[in-house]
């Protein structure tokens, strides 16, 4: 995996197109790519950390997929691996699952 991106800035938080908080973040994303250079398509990793403005806890968004929505209006789909916030996301491939 080759690390192609470091994002942070303020976003927004969704769940099925509904916002649930402003959020700070900081976001690493991992490209799969071919021994020739090229990407291999769905095979990503998305690392970081989220922090709410809000007095929320992010416990509450544990195992539910989230949208958080970056400050140069792209979208990322996100999963919380604990209650701190922290920000954890595989794509699948070759080497995560028997699909493609």
């Amino acid at each position: 995996m080759k690390l192609v991106e470091e994002l942070s800035g303020t976003g927004q938080l969704s769940r099925e197109d509904r916002v649930l908080d402003q959020v700070r973040y900081k976001i690493k994303r991992y490209q799969g790519m071919t021994e020739s250079g090229l990407p291999i398509p769905g095979l990503f990793r998305i690392e970081g950390s989220i922090d709410p403005d809000s007095a929320k806890s992010a416990a509450d968004w544990l195992d539910v997929p989230l949208t958080l929505r970056l400050e140069d209006g792209r979208a990322l789909a996100i999963n919380l691996a604990d209650a701190n916030g922290r920000v954890l996301s595989e794509g699948h491939g070759p080497s995560r699952c028997m699909c493609c």
